[in-house]
């Protein structure tokens, strides 16, 4: 028997991306509200009551409204891919790589990831972990994403501003981001975020400098490199390069959609300096990618089924 969906939010870019992807399967029955009923509370109160999956991809103040709504103790599981939920100790971070794909199975709760902490997170948590690069490192994060991470104002300003190629902002320090990179990072400081946007519809690349010869110990760029290698062998969604000649990364105005994200470690000559690289598609693996891998996997589904990947990760 399938399962149903409802998507609160659907008519979002988020949304709008993950109704794509489920667009054909006969696992879900999809539970669709029209204009008039989709911002009624009732209305959406009995579908979110009636799903057994509810994917929330709403501002974060609508996606509390919507939790409230779901009966505490009735059956309806949720994965929220706003920024709501992500450090409550309640939810169940939506990162199979890093927690475990058994407990994305087993949650009623799930927090989708942000874009920006995806690429951050994918880079340095398995390092932490294994002790090669210290928690309580300074750390700096600069990013540059497709601007349709901002939603439709951002869409629509980079639409009336044809002639801005680059758009750097919080600049006060501040960003809802930082608190989920630390937190499961396991990091002992907040990071220096700095995001900027592009006129690319979609993409990210997030970039973590490291000063390795100022570290502790004689970490070199290969280690890193064979750690993240060993960390992720076998995954079907995330791939660590192992050429470390690569002359350079492109973000494409044209850049495709999918649902994988690649990993890059690049070390200088003399072994004191590395560059932590990933890229992804914001809209992906950073959005309606990874909320469509914990659906499977809640479901009792392969991981990466109706994901968009490229050939030999499949």
């Amino acid at each position: 028997m399938p399962d149903t969906i409802f998507i609160d939010g659907a008519a979002g870019t988020t949304g709008l991306e993950i109704l794509d992807r489920l667009a054909g399967r006969s696992e879900f029955d999809i539970i669709t509200l029209d204009d008039a009923r989709r911002k009624d509370a009732a209305a959406r109160a009995e579908a979110l009551n009636e799903a057994d999956i509810a994917i929330l991809c709403l501002p974060d103040d609508a996606a509390r409204e919507a939790v409230a709504l779901v009966d505490p103790v009735g059956t309806t599981r949720i994965i929220d891919a706003s920024t709501a939920h992500r450090t409550d100790p309640q939810w169940t971070y939506g990162f199979p790589e890093l927690v475990g794909r058994e407990r994305i199975a087993a949650a009623r709760f799930v927090s989708n990831p942000g874009c920006y902490p995806t690429g951050f997170l994918a880079l340095v948590a398995p390092l932490v972990r294994a002790g090669l690069i210290p928690a309580d490192w300074p750390f700096t994060v600069n990013a540059v994403s497709g601007y349709s991470g901002g939603g439709k104002p951002l869409i629509e300003r980079f639409a009336a501003e044809p002639y801005i190629a680059f758009r750097t902002y919080a600049l006060d320090m501040e960003h809802k981001h930082r608190a989920e990179m630390k937190l499961h990072g396991g990091l002992a400081h907040p990071v220096i975020f700095a995001p900027s946007v592009v006129p690319a519809y979609r993409g990210m690349v997030v970039e973590v400098p490291l000063h390795l010869g100022a570290m502790p110990g004689e970490v070199t760029a290969d280690a890193l490199r064979a750690a993240l290698a060993e960390f992720y062998a076998g995954s079907s969604i995330i791939r660590v390069h192992q050429d470390g000649a690569l002359p350079e990364l492109l973000l494409r105005a044209d850049q495709p959609a999918s649902d994988a994200m690649e990993l890059h470690v690049r070390g200088n000559a003399g072994g004191y300096h590395a560059r932590l690289v990933a890229t992804l598609d914001n809209l992906g693996k950073g959005a309606s990618g990874a909320a469509i891998q914990s659906l499977n996997l809640m479901c009792g589904l392969p991981e990466t089924e109706g994901l968009l990947l490229p050939r030999g990760l499949e």
